[in-house]
Protein backbone atom coordinates (compact mmCIF):
# COMPACT_ATOMS: atom_id res chain seq x y z
CA UNK A 1 0.00 0.00 0.00
CA UNK A 2 1.28 3.45 -1.17
CA UNK A 3 0.06 6.75 -0.53
CA UNK A 4 -0.50 8.63 -3.99
CA UNK A 5 0.26 12.11 -4.45
CA UNK A 6 0.84 15.38 -6.53
CA UNK A 7 -2.55 15.50 -7.20
CA UNK A 8 -4.81 18.98 -6.89
CA UNK A 9 -6.72 17.35 -4.35
CA UNK A 10 -4.58 17.53 -1.10
CA UNK A 11 -6.81 13.98 0.36
CA UNK A 12 -4.60 11.43 0.98
CA UNK A 13 -4.79 8.62 -1.85
CA UNK A 14 -3.93 5.03 -1.46
CA UNK A 15 -2.68 2.49 -4.28
CA UNK A 16 -3.84 -1.28 -3.36
CA UNK A 17 -2.10 -4.19 -4.70
CA UNK A 18 -4.39 -7.35 -4.58
CA UNK A 19 -3.76 -10.66 -5.80
CA UNK A 20 -5.42 -13.85 -5.78
CA UNK A 21 -2.68 -16.25 -6.19
CA UNK A 22 -2.51 -16.73 -10.31
CA UNK A 23 -2.78 -12.72 -10.69
CA UNK A 24 -2.26 -9.30 -9.52
CA UNK A 25 -3.85 -5.84 -10.17
CA UNK A 26 -3.37 -2.27 -9.56
CA UNK A 27 -5.97 -0.52 -7.03
CA UNK A 28 -6.79 2.33 -5.74
CA UNK A 29 -8.83 2.91 -2.40
CA UNK A 30 -11.69 5.55 -2.25
CA UNK A 31 -10.94 8.13 0.21
CA UNK A 32 -14.19 7.57 1.83
CA UNK A 33 -12.50 4.15 2.97
CA UNK A 34 -9.24 5.17 3.89
CA UNK A 35 -9.88 4.72 7.25
CA UNK A 36 -9.51 0.99 6.94
CA UNK A 37 -5.67 2.20 6.16
CA UNK A 38 -5.09 4.83 8.80
CA UNK A 39 -7.13 2.49 11.87
CA UNK A 40 -4.32 -0.04 11.21
CA UNK A 41 -6.37 -2.74 9.62
CA UNK A 42 -5.43 -3.20 6.33
CA UNK A 43 -1.52 -4.32 6.37
CA UNK A 44 0.66 -5.96 3.60
CA UNK A 45 0.10 -9.83 3.63
CA UNK A 46 -4.36 -9.35 4.60
CA UNK A 47 -7.34 -11.16 3.12
CA UNK A 48 -9.57 -9.34 2.05
CA UNK A 49 -13.18 -9.30 0.78
CA UNK A 50 -14.46 -6.66 -1.98
CA UNK A 51 -17.47 -5.48 -1.27
CA UNK A 52 -17.98 -2.52 -3.52
CA UNK A 53 -16.13 -1.71 -6.61
CA UNK A 54 -15.87 0.46 -9.50
CA UNK A 55 -13.37 -0.85 -12.47
CA UNK A 56 -11.97 2.85 -14.03
CA UNK A 57 -9.36 3.52 -17.00
CA UNK A 58 -7.28 6.09 -15.93
CA UNK A 59 -5.14 7.42 -18.89
CA UNK A 60 -4.44 4.01 -20.32
CA UNK A 61 -4.48 1.67 -17.17
CA UNK A 62 -7.10 -0.02 -15.70
CA UNK A 63 -7.51 -0.09 -12.41
CA UNK A 64 -10.38 -0.89 -9.52
CA UNK A 65 -11.45 1.88 -7.43
CA UNK A 66 -12.54 0.05 -4.13
CA UNK A 67 -15.55 1.68 -2.29
CA UNK A 68 -16.04 -0.72 -0.06
CA UNK A 69 -13.56 -3.83 2.03
CA UNK A 70 -13.66 -6.04 4.76
CA UNK A 71 -10.98 -7.15 6.61
CA UNK A 72 -10.94 -11.12 7.36
CA UNK A 73 -9.52 -10.76 10.58
CA UNK A 74 -9.24 -14.83 11.17
CA UNK A 75 -6.70 -15.66 8.35
CA UNK A 76 -3.89 -12.88 10.29
CA UNK A 77 -1.22 -11.53 7.77
CA UNK A 78 0.12 -13.97 5.48
CA UNK A 79 3.72 -14.36 3.29
CA UNK A 80 3.36 -13.79 -0.32
CA UNK A 81 1.30 -16.91 -1.64
CA UNK A 82 2.02 -18.33 -5.03
CA UNK A 83 4.10 -16.14 -8.05
CA UNK A 84 1.00 -13.91 -9.31
CA UNK A 85 2.00 -12.28 -12.70
CA UNK A 86 0.23 -8.88 -14.06
CA UNK A 87 -3.39 -9.34 -14.84
CA UNK A 88 -3.84 -9.49 -18.93
CA UNK A 89 -6.32 -6.17 -19.54
CA UNK A 90 -7.94 -6.85 -22.78
CA UNK A 91 -9.14 -3.77 -24.16
CA UNK A 92 -12.66 -5.63 -25.73
CA UNK A 93 -13.58 -6.37 -21.60
CA UNK A 94 -17.16 -6.05 -21.29
CA UNK A 95 -18.42 -2.49 -19.95
CA UNK A 96 -19.39 -2.78 -15.94
CA UNK A 97 -21.44 -1.22 -13.59
CA UNK A 98 -20.72 2.00 -11.52
CA UNK A 99 -20.79 0.40 -8.17
CA UNK A 100 -20.73 -3.50 -8.02
CA UNK A 101 -22.36 -5.17 -5.25
CA UNK A 102 -20.19 -7.81 -3.19
CA UNK A 103 -23.91 -10.38 -3.71
CA UNK A 104 -22.40 -10.63 -6.91
CA UNK A 105 -18.81 -11.04 -6.19
CA UNK A 106 -18.41 -15.06 -5.45
CA UNK A 107 -20.41 -16.57 -8.21
CA UNK A 108 -24.02 -17.02 -6.39
CA UNK A 109 -25.73 -14.12 -9.24
CA UNK A 110 -26.33 -15.17 -12.13
CA UNK A 111 -24.47 -13.78 -14.86
CA UNK A 112 -25.93 -10.50 -16.91
CA UNK A 113 -26.32 -10.54 -20.72
CA UNK A 114 -23.12 -8.57 -22.53
CA UNK A 115 -23.92 -4.74 -23.49
CA UNK A 116 -22.62 -3.06 -26.39
CA UNK A 117 -20.03 -0.90 -25.51
CA UNK A 118 -20.69 2.79 -26.38
CA UNK A 119 -18.09 4.72 -27.53
CA UNK A 120 -19.25 8.36 -26.46
CA UNK A 121 -22.30 9.46 -24.24
CA UNK A 122 -24.83 11.64 -26.29
CA UNK A 123 -25.93 15.01 -25.44
CA UNK A 124 -29.25 14.44 -25.58
CA UNK A 125 -31.11 11.24 -24.15
CA UNK A 126 -34.71 11.29 -24.16
CA UNK A 127 -34.64 7.21 -23.72
CA UNK A 128 -35.56 6.88 -20.26
CA UNK A 129 -34.83 3.21 -20.57
CA UNK A 130 -30.84 4.47 -22.00
CA UNK A 131 -28.22 1.96 -20.38
CA UNK A 132 -25.31 3.94 -19.07
CA UNK A 133 -22.53 1.86 -19.35
CA UNK A 134 -19.75 4.53 -18.80
CA UNK A 135 -20.59 6.17 -15.34
CA UNK A 136 -18.04 8.32 -13.37
CA UNK A 137 -17.31 7.78 -9.63
CA UNK A 138 -18.19 11.44 -8.40
CA UNK A 139 -14.97 11.20 -6.68
CA UNK A 140 -12.84 11.08 -10.21
CA UNK A 141 -14.57 14.54 -11.72
CA UNK A 142 -12.13 16.93 -12.27
CA UNK A 143 -11.64 19.96 -15.30
CA UNK A 144 -9.68 17.42 -17.39
CA UNK A 145 -12.77 14.84 -17.47
CA UNK A 146 -14.69 15.00 -20.52
CA UNK A 147 -18.14 13.47 -21.91
CA UNK A 148 -18.89 11.55 -18.16
CA UNK A 149 -21.44 10.38 -16.78
CA UNK A 150 -22.30 10.14 -13.27
CA UNK A 151 -25.44 8.31 -11.02
CA UNK A 152 -26.16 10.50 -8.31
CA UNK A 153 -28.86 11.28 -5.31
CA UNK A 154 -29.69 14.29 -4.49
CA UNK A 155 -29.15 14.92 -0.67
CA UNK A 156 -30.60 18.28 -0.29
CA UNK A 157 -31.88 20.94 -2.76
CA UNK A 158 -31.30 24.84 -1.72
CA UNK A 159 -34.23 27.22 -2.22
CA UNK A 160 -34.20 29.22 -5.12
CA UNK A 161 -32.16 32.94 -5.08
CA UNK A 162 -31.93 35.84 -6.56
CA UNK A 163 -29.14 38.18 -6.80
CA UNK A 164 -28.28 41.73 -7.91
CA UNK A 165 -25.09 43.44 -8.54
CA UNK A 166 -23.18 46.01 -11.34
CA UNK A 167 -23.26 43.77 -13.80
CA UNK A 168 -26.95 42.71 -13.22
CA UNK A 169 -29.05 40.32 -11.84
CA UNK A 170 -30.54 36.76 -12.08
CA UNK A 171 -31.39 33.60 -10.00
CA UNK A 172 -29.97 30.07 -9.19
CA UNK A 173 -29.99 27.20 -7.07
CA UNK A 174 -27.70 24.36 -5.84
CA UNK A 175 -28.04 20.75 -4.97
CA UNK A 176 -26.00 18.44 -3.49
CA UNK A 177 -25.18 14.95 -5.20
CA UNK A 178 -23.92 11.87 -3.66
CA UNK A 179 -22.77 8.68 -5.47
CA UNK A 180 -20.61 5.80 -3.38
CA UNK A 181 -17.49 7.80 -4.37
CA UNK A 182 -18.19 11.33 -2.95
CA UNK A 183 -20.27 13.94 -2.66
CA UNK A 184 -19.93 17.04 -5.22
CA UNK A 185 -22.27 20.50 -5.27
CA UNK A 186 -23.98 21.40 -8.42
CA UNK A 187 -25.37 24.87 -9.28
CA UNK A 188 -27.53 26.63 -11.89
CA UNK A 189 -28.23 29.76 -12.87
CA UNK A 190 -31.02 31.96 -14.59
CA UNK A 191 -32.31 29.15 -17.30
CA UNK A 192 -31.15 26.41 -15.84
CA UNK A 193 -32.77 27.52 -12.81
CA UNK A 194 -36.35 27.11 -15.08
CA UNK A 195 -35.22 24.24 -16.52
CA UNK A 196 -33.71 21.82 -13.65
CA UNK A 197 -35.39 23.62 -10.41
CA UNK A 198 -38.41 21.95 -10.43
CA UNK A 199 -37.05 18.64 -11.68
CA UNK A 200 -34.42 17.96 -8.75
CA UNK A 201 -36.31 16.53 -5.34
CA UNK A 202 -34.24 15.39 -2.38
CA UNK A 203 -34.07 11.46 -1.82
CA UNK A 204 -33.99 10.57 -6.07
CA UNK A 205 -31.66 9.11 -7.84
CA UNK A 206 -30.43 11.05 -11.18
CA UNK A 207 -28.47 10.41 -14.35
CA UNK A 208 -26.30 13.60 -14.96
CA UNK A 209 -24.32 14.05 -18.55
CA UNK A 210 -21.93 16.24 -19.53
CA UNK A 211 -21.40 18.89 -20.99
CA UNK A 212 -21.14 20.31 -17.53
CA UNK A 213 -18.61 22.60 -16.23
CA UNK A 214 -16.99 21.06 -13.42
CA UNK A 215 -15.08 23.95 -11.41
CA UNK A 216 -12.72 25.19 -8.43
CA UNK A 217 -15.53 24.97 -5.45
CA UNK A 218 -16.10 27.93 -3.46
CA UNK A 219 -15.62 26.92 -0.17
CA UNK A 220 -17.27 29.59 1.08
CA UNK A 221 -20.58 28.38 0.14
CA UNK A 222 -20.35 24.74 0.57
CA UNK A 223 -19.93 22.11 3.24
CA UNK A 224 -18.57 19.49 1.15
CA UNK A 225 -15.02 17.84 1.54
CA UNK A 226 -14.92 18.14 -2.32
CA UNK A 227 -12.47 20.28 -4.12
CA UNK A 228 -14.53 20.70 -7.09
CA UNK A 229 -18.16 21.37 -7.78
CA UNK A 230 -20.59 21.73 -11.07
CA UNK A 231 -22.26 24.25 -13.25
CA UNK A 232 -24.89 22.74 -14.87
CA UNK A 233 -24.87 24.10 -18.80
CA UNK A 234 -27.63 24.67 -21.27
CA UNK A 235 -27.36 21.09 -22.48
CA UNK A 236 -26.21 19.20 -19.54
CA UNK A 237 -28.74 16.57 -19.36
CA UNK A 238 -30.40 15.21 -15.97
CA UNK A 239 -32.70 12.18 -16.31
CA UNK A 240 -34.51 10.70 -13.42
CA UNK A 241 -33.26 6.88 -13.00
CA UNK A 242 -36.27 4.63 -13.01
CA UNK A 243 -34.57 2.20 -10.64
CA UNK A 244 -34.59 4.14 -7.68
CA UNK A 245 -33.09 0.88 -6.10
CA UNK A 246 -29.68 0.74 -4.41
CA UNK A 247 -29.93 4.71 -3.90
CA UNK A 248 -26.38 5.87 -2.74
CA UNK A 249 -26.64 6.58 1.43
CA UNK A 250 -25.94 9.37 3.18
CA UNK A 251 -22.15 9.03 4.69
CA UNK A 252 -21.96 11.05 8.13
CA UNK A 253 -18.57 11.42 9.88
CA UNK A 254 -20.49 12.28 13.64
CA UNK A 255 -18.57 14.05 16.33
CA UNK A 256 -19.78 13.21 19.98
CA UNK A 257 -21.61 16.16 21.72
CA UNK A 258 -19.06 15.85 24.25
CA UNK A 259 -15.91 16.38 22.03
CA UNK A 260 -17.20 19.75 20.79
CA UNK A 261 -15.02 21.50 22.72
CA UNK A 262 -12.21 19.93 21.03
CA UNK A 263 -13.50 21.38 17.65
CA UNK A 264 -11.85 24.56 16.12
CA UNK A 265 -14.31 27.34 15.93
CA UNK A 266 -16.38 27.81 12.62
CA UNK A 267 -15.24 24.35 11.98
CA UNK A 268 -18.49 21.80 9.78
CA UNK A 269 -18.99 18.75 11.36
CA UNK A 270 -22.02 16.20 11.65
CA UNK A 271 -23.58 14.85 14.64
CA UNK A 272 -25.92 13.24 15.70
CA UNK A 273 -28.38 13.20 19.48
CA UNK A 274 -31.17 12.59 20.81
CA UNK A 275 -34.05 15.56 20.41
CA UNK A 276 -34.85 16.77 24.33
CA UNK A 277 -36.13 20.10 23.74
CA UNK A 278 -37.79 22.07 20.75
CA UNK A 279 -37.98 25.61 21.29
CA UNK A 280 -40.45 28.14 19.60
CA UNK A 281 -40.53 30.05 16.15
CA UNK A 282 -38.53 33.58 16.74
CA UNK A 283 -37.52 36.19 13.71
CA UNK A 284 -34.46 37.68 13.67
CA UNK A 285 -33.15 40.46 11.24
CA UNK A 286 -30.06 40.66 9.04
CA UNK A 287 -28.06 43.59 9.83
CA UNK A 288 -26.22 43.08 6.01
CA UNK A 289 -29.55 42.57 4.12
CA UNK A 290 -32.45 43.72 6.59
CA UNK A 291 -34.48 40.51 5.83
CA UNK A 292 -36.18 38.58 8.37
CA UNK A 293 -35.32 35.24 8.86
CA UNK A 294 -36.99 32.46 10.95
CA UNK A 295 -35.03 30.36 13.35
CA UNK A 296 -35.83 27.70 15.79
CA UNK A 297 -33.51 26.21 18.57
CA UNK A 298 -33.51 22.54 19.72
CA UNK A 299 -31.11 20.75 22.51
CA UNK A 300 -29.72 17.75 21.63
CA UNK A 301 -27.69 15.07 23.75
CA UNK A 302 -25.91 11.75 23.44
CA UNK A 303 -24.69 9.25 25.85
CA UNK A 304 -21.21 11.41 26.86
CA UNK A 305 -24.40 12.68 28.74
CA UNK A 306 -23.27 16.10 27.02
CA UNK A 307 -26.44 18.20 25.20
CA UNK A 308 -26.09 21.24 23.19
CA UNK A 309 -27.93 23.70 21.76
CA UNK A 310 -28.51 23.46 17.85
CA UNK A 311 -30.04 26.46 15.57
CA UNK A 312 -32.31 25.60 12.38
CA UNK A 313 -32.83 27.86 9.47
CA UNK A 314 -36.20 29.41 7.38
CA UNK A 315 -38.01 26.27 6.16
CA UNK A 316 -36.58 23.77 8.12
CA UNK A 317 -37.42 25.82 11.15
CA UNK A 318 -41.22 26.57 10.21
CA UNK A 319 -41.88 22.81 9.00
CA UNK A 320 -39.90 21.10 11.94
CA UNK A 321 -42.12 18.97 13.75
CA UNK A 322 -40.43 15.59 14.64
CA UNK A 323 -41.25 14.65 18.27
CA UNK A 324 -38.88 14.86 21.57
CA UNK A 325 -36.68 11.39 21.88
CA UNK A 326 -36.62 11.17 18.13
CA UNK A 327 -33.05 10.42 17.13
CA UNK A 328 -31.56 12.92 14.60
CA UNK A 329 -28.68 12.88 12.24
CA UNK A 330 -27.39 16.43 11.38
CA UNK A 331 -24.82 17.21 8.14
CA UNK A 332 -23.03 20.40 7.83
CA UNK A 333 -23.39 22.24 11.15
CA UNK A 334 -21.39 25.13 12.17
CA UNK A 335 -19.61 25.31 15.29
CA UNK A 336 -19.73 28.48 17.50
CA UNK A 337 -18.16 29.35 20.81
CA UNK A 338 -21.60 31.13 21.72
CA UNK A 339 -21.83 30.12 25.23
CA UNK A 340 -19.33 27.45 25.07
CA UNK A 341 -20.63 25.44 22.59
CA UNK A 342 -23.24 26.02 20.44
CA UNK A 343 -24.13 24.45 16.40
CA UNK A 344 -26.02 25.94 13.63
CA UNK A 345 -27.42 23.87 10.64
CA UNK A 346 -25.94 25.27 7.50
CA UNK A 347 -28.17 25.98 4.66
CA UNK A 348 -26.29 23.70 2.79
CA UNK A 349 -26.51 21.26 5.70
CA UNK A 350 -28.93 18.43 6.08
CA UNK A 351 -30.74 16.45 9.06
CA UNK A 352 -32.26 12.84 9.06
CA UNK A 353 -35.25 11.77 11.63
CA UNK A 354 -34.69 8.53 12.64
CA UNK A 355 -31.59 7.31 11.07
CA UNK A 356 -31.18 3.24 9.64
CA UNK A 357 -27.50 3.94 10.29
CA UNK A 358 -25.75 2.18 13.27
CA UNK A 359 -24.84 5.20 15.11
CA UNK A 360 -28.43 6.04 15.62
CA UNK A 361 -29.58 2.55 16.48
CA UNK A 362 -26.62 2.19 19.25
CA UNK A 363 -27.71 5.72 20.51
CA UNK A 364 -31.42 4.76 20.71
CA UNK A 365 -30.17 1.20 22.93
CA UNK A 366 -28.80 3.58 25.29
CA UNK A 367 -31.36 5.94 25.74
CA UNK A 368 -33.78 3.40 26.12
CA UNK A 369 -31.35 1.97 28.78
CA UNK A 370 -30.17 4.83 30.65
CA UNK A 371 -30.40 7.71 28.67
CA UNK A 372 -34.07 8.75 29.57
CA UNK A 373 -33.14 9.17 33.55
CA UNK A 374 -29.37 10.57 32.94
CA UNK A 375 -28.17 14.01 34.19
CA UNK A 376 -27.21 16.05 31.26
CA UNK A 377 -23.79 18.48 31.15
CA UNK A 378 -24.96 21.42 29.28
CA UNK A 379 -21.75 23.31 27.04
CA UNK A 380 -23.27 26.96 29.22
CA UNK A 381 -21.43 25.18 32.04
CA UNK A 382 -18.73 23.75 29.56
CA UNK A 383 -17.89 27.00 29.05
CA UNK A 384 -16.82 27.23 32.46
CA UNK A 385 -14.32 24.73 32.44
CA UNK A 386 -12.63 25.12 29.39
CA UNK A 387 -12.58 28.90 28.86
CA UNK A 388 -15.47 29.01 26.37
CA UNK A 389 -13.01 29.20 23.69
CA UNK A 390 -11.39 26.57 21.28
CA UNK A 391 -8.28 26.54 22.30
CA UNK A 392 -8.23 23.86 25.29
CA UNK A 393 -6.64 25.07 29.00
CA UNK A 394 -6.67 21.70 30.86
CA UNK A 395 -3.54 21.88 32.36
CA UNK A 396 -1.71 19.19 34.69
CA UNK A 397 0.14 20.47 37.90
CA UNK A 398 2.81 20.07 36.62
CA UNK A 399 2.53 22.33 33.74
CA UNK A 400 1.08 25.13 36.26
CA UNK A 401 3.94 25.11 38.56
CA UNK A 402 6.49 25.24 35.53
CA UNK A 403 4.07 28.78 34.14
CA UNK A 404 4.68 30.35 37.60
CA UNK A 405 7.70 32.29 36.20
CA UNK A 406 5.14 34.01 34.17
CA UNK A 407 2.14 34.96 35.92
CA UNK A 408 1.63 38.15 35.96
CA UNK A 409 -0.85 41.29 37.98
CA UNK A 410 -3.13 40.15 35.08
CA UNK A 411 -5.12 36.84 35.75
CA UNK A 412 -4.95 34.22 33.71
CA UNK A 413 -7.14 30.72 33.74
CA UNK A 414 -7.45 27.46 33.38
CA UNK A 415 -8.96 24.40 34.24
CA UNK A 416 -7.37 21.23 36.65
CA UNK A 417 -8.74 17.94 37.45
CA UNK A 418 -7.50 16.81 40.74
CA UNK A 419 -7.92 14.68 43.61
CA UNK A 420 -8.12 16.73 47.36
CA UNK A 421 -5.60 15.48 49.47
CA UNK A 422 -5.33 17.81 52.39
CA UNK A 423 -7.62 20.43 53.93
CA UNK A 424 -5.92 22.96 56.15
CA UNK A 425 -7.94 23.18 59.31
CA UNK A 426 -6.88 26.29 60.90
CA UNK A 427 -9.30 28.57 59.33
CA UNK A 428 -12.01 27.02 57.59
CA UNK A 429 -15.21 29.79 57.70
CA UNK A 430 -15.56 32.99 58.43
CA UNK A 431 -18.74 34.39 60.56
CA UNK A 432 -20.74 36.26 57.46
CA UNK A 433 -23.66 38.50 57.50
CA UNK A 434 -26.74 37.30 56.66
CA UNK A 435 -28.47 39.83 54.35
CA UNK A 436 -28.34 38.42 50.59
CA UNK A 437 -25.38 38.95 48.71
CA UNK A 438 -23.32 40.84 51.34
CA UNK A 439 -21.40 38.15 52.83
CA UNK A 440 -19.39 40.81 54.34
CA UNK A 441 -17.53 39.67 57.87
CA UNK A 442 -19.65 40.33 61.14
CA UNK A 443 -18.03 41.16 64.47
CA UNK A 444 -19.18 39.45 67.77
CA UNK A 445 -19.74 42.90 69.82
CA UNK A 446 -21.80 40.64 72.57
CA UNK A 447 -23.16 37.57 73.78
CA UNK A 448 -25.65 36.99 70.44
CA UNK A 449 -24.81 40.22 68.51
CA UNK A 450 -23.30 40.17 65.27
CA UNK A 451 -22.69 43.50 63.85
CA UNK A 452 -22.51 44.14 59.93
CA UNK A 453 -20.19 47.63 59.41
CA UNK A 454 -21.60 47.55 55.80
CA UNK A 455 -25.48 46.78 56.58
CA UNK A 456 -25.34 48.38 59.54
CA UNK A 457 -27.76 45.50 60.86
CA UNK A 458 -26.78 43.46 64.06
CA UNK A 459 -27.79 39.50 64.10
CA UNK A 460 -28.33 36.97 66.58
CA UNK A 461 -26.49 34.52 64.86
CA UNK A 462 -23.93 34.99 61.97
CA UNK A 463 -24.08 33.02 58.52
CA UNK A 464 -21.28 30.49 58.57
CA UNK A 465 -18.78 30.88 54.85
CA UNK A 466 -16.05 28.63 53.78
CA UNK A 467 -12.80 30.02 53.37
CA UNK A 468 -10.59 26.79 52.66
CA UNK A 469 -7.14 25.62 51.15
CA UNK A 470 -6.85 22.74 50.29
CA UNK A 471 -3.79 20.74 48.75
CA UNK A 472 -4.66 18.81 45.78
CA UNK A 473 -3.08 16.37 43.51
CA UNK A 474 -2.76 14.90 39.89
CA UNK A 475 -0.69 12.39 38.86
CA UNK A 476 2.58 15.14 38.34
CA UNK A 477 2.37 16.88 41.63
CA UNK A 478 0.66 19.25 44.14
CA UNK A 479 -0.82 22.45 44.40
CA UNK A 480 -2.56 24.44 46.95
CA UNK A 481 -5.74 26.57 46.01
CA UNK A 482 -7.68 28.60 47.83
CA UNK A 483 -11.67 28.18 48.02
CA UNK A 484 -14.87 30.01 49.22
CA UNK A 485 -18.17 28.82 49.79
CA UNK A 486 -19.38 27.56 46.68
CA UNK A 487 -16.42 25.22 46.33
CA UNK A 488 -15.96 24.54 50.24
CA UNK A 489 -19.75 23.46 50.63
CA UNK A 490 -18.66 20.55 47.69
CA UNK A 491 -15.60 19.49 49.40
CA UNK A 492 -16.29 19.09 52.64
CA UNK A 493 -19.77 17.43 51.63
CA UNK A 494 -21.82 20.10 54.31
CA UNK A 495 -22.56 24.00 55.01
CA UNK A 496 -19.70 25.86 56.74
CA UNK A 497 -22.47 26.25 59.28
CA UNK A 498 -22.91 22.64 60.49
CA UNK A 499 -18.56 22.46 60.14
CA UNK A 500 -18.74 24.93 62.77
CA UNK A 501 -21.42 23.90 64.83
CA UNK A 502 -19.38 20.39 64.89
CA UNK A 503 -16.19 21.64 65.59
CA UNK A 504 -17.40 24.25 68.44
CA UNK A 505 -20.12 21.91 70.06
CA UNK A 506 -19.88 21.63 73.78
CA UNK A 507 -18.92 18.09 73.48
CA UNK A 508 -15.78 16.08 74.83
CA UNK A 509 -15.95 14.20 70.99
CA UNK A 510 -16.50 17.39 69.36
CA UNK A 511 -12.94 17.87 67.96
CA UNK A 512 -12.65 14.38 67.03
CA UNK A 513 -15.75 14.75 65.09
CA UNK A 514 -14.35 17.74 63.50
CA UNK A 515 -11.38 16.19 62.06
CA UNK A 516 -12.87 13.50 61.03
CA UNK A 517 -15.33 15.91 58.99
CA UNK A 518 -11.98 17.16 57.58
CA UNK A 519 -10.34 13.85 56.88
CA UNK A 520 -13.96 12.67 54.98
CA UNK A 521 -13.39 15.98 52.69
CA UNK A 522 -10.37 14.57 50.91
CA UNK A 523 -9.56 12.21 48.58
CA UNK A 524 -12.06 13.50 46.46
CA UNK A 525 -11.31 14.07 42.16
CA UNK A 526 -13.06 17.20 40.62
CA UNK A 527 -12.43 19.53 37.93
CA UNK A 528 -11.46 22.98 39.09
CA UNK A 529 -11.89 26.00 37.29
CA UNK A 530 -8.67 28.38 38.84
CA UNK A 531 -7.92 32.02 38.43
CA UNK A 532 -4.01 32.49 38.28
CA UNK A 533 -2.45 35.85 39.69
CA UNK A 534 0.78 36.49 40.97
CA UNK A 535 0.77 38.41 44.00
CA UNK A 536 2.96 40.60 46.59
CA UNK A 537 3.11 39.31 50.43
CA UNK A 538 5.24 41.09 52.57
CA UNK A 539 7.03 42.55 49.47
CA UNK A 540 7.75 39.04 47.97
CA UNK A 541 5.76 37.94 44.97
CA UNK A 542 3.64 34.82 45.61
CA UNK A 543 1.25 33.20 43.09
CA UNK A 544 -2.19 32.82 44.31
CA UNK A 545 -4.79 29.85 42.66
CA UNK A 546 -8.02 30.36 43.50
CA UNK A 547 -10.87 28.52 42.92
CA UNK A 548 -13.64 30.22 40.78
CA UNK A 549 -16.06 26.87 40.10
CA UNK A 550 -15.53 23.43 40.64
CA UNK A 551 -17.66 20.37 39.29
CA UNK A 552 -18.31 17.13 40.02
CA UNK A 553 -17.05 14.20 37.28
CA UNK A 554 -19.27 13.35 34.69
CA UNK A 555 -17.85 9.72 34.15
CA UNK A 556 -19.33 9.14 30.69
CA UNK A 557 -17.72 12.30 29.38
CA UNK A 558 -14.27 11.31 31.18
CA UNK A 559 -14.54 7.77 29.83
CA UNK A 560 -14.86 9.12 26.39
CA UNK A 561 -11.89 11.71 26.93
CA UNK A 562 -9.64 8.42 28.01
CA UNK A 563 -11.09 5.86 25.33
CA UNK A 564 -10.18 8.92 22.55
CA UNK A 565 -6.61 9.36 24.04
CA UNK A 566 -6.03 5.20 24.17
CA UNK A 567 -7.48 5.52 20.37
CA UNK A 568 -4.09 7.38 19.76
CA UNK A 569 -1.58 4.88 21.11
CA UNK A 570 -3.89 1.82 19.11
CA UNK A 571 -1.58 -0.01 16.62
CA UNK A 572 -4.46 -1.86 14.95
CA UNK A 573 -5.81 -5.18 14.88
CA UNK A 574 -2.94 -7.89 14.54
CA UNK A 575 -5.54 -9.81 12.67
CA UNK A 576 -5.64 -8.80 9.03
CA UNK A 577 -5.94 -9.59 5.53
CA UNK A 578 -4.12 -10.57 2.46
CA UNK A 579 -2.48 -7.60 0.86
CA UNK A 580 0.37 -8.41 -1.61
Amino acid sequence: MEPKQGEANPTQRYRVVLSDIRNFIQTMLATTANEIVTSGKLKKGSIVRLKKYNPQQVKDKKILILMEVEVLSQYGELDKIGTPEALDMKDDAKPQPAAVSANGFYGDKPPQPPQQQQRSLPHHQSNPNTSHPHLYPIESLSPYAHKWTIRARCTHKGEMKTWHNTRGEGKLFSVNLLDDTGEIRATGFNDQVDRLYELFQEGTVYYISAPCKVVIAKKQFSNLANDYELQFERDTEVEKAEDQDNAPQIRFNFTKIGDLNNVEKDSTIDTIGVLKEVGEISTITSKNTNKDFSKRDLTIADDTQTSVRLTIWGNTATGFNAPTESIIAFKGVKVSDFGGRSLSLLSSGSMAIDPDVDEAHKLRGWYNAVGANAQFQTHQNLASTTGGGAKQDTKTVSQVIEEESYLQDTPSYFTLKASVVYVKNTMVAYPACKTPNCNKKVIDENPNEWWCEKCQLKWDSPEYRYVLNVNVADHTGQLWLSCFDDAGRMIVGMPANDLMDIKEKDDENSTTNFMTAMQDATCKTFNFRVRAKMETYQDQPKPRYQVLNIYNLNFAQECNKLSQLLKQYDIGDSDSLFVS
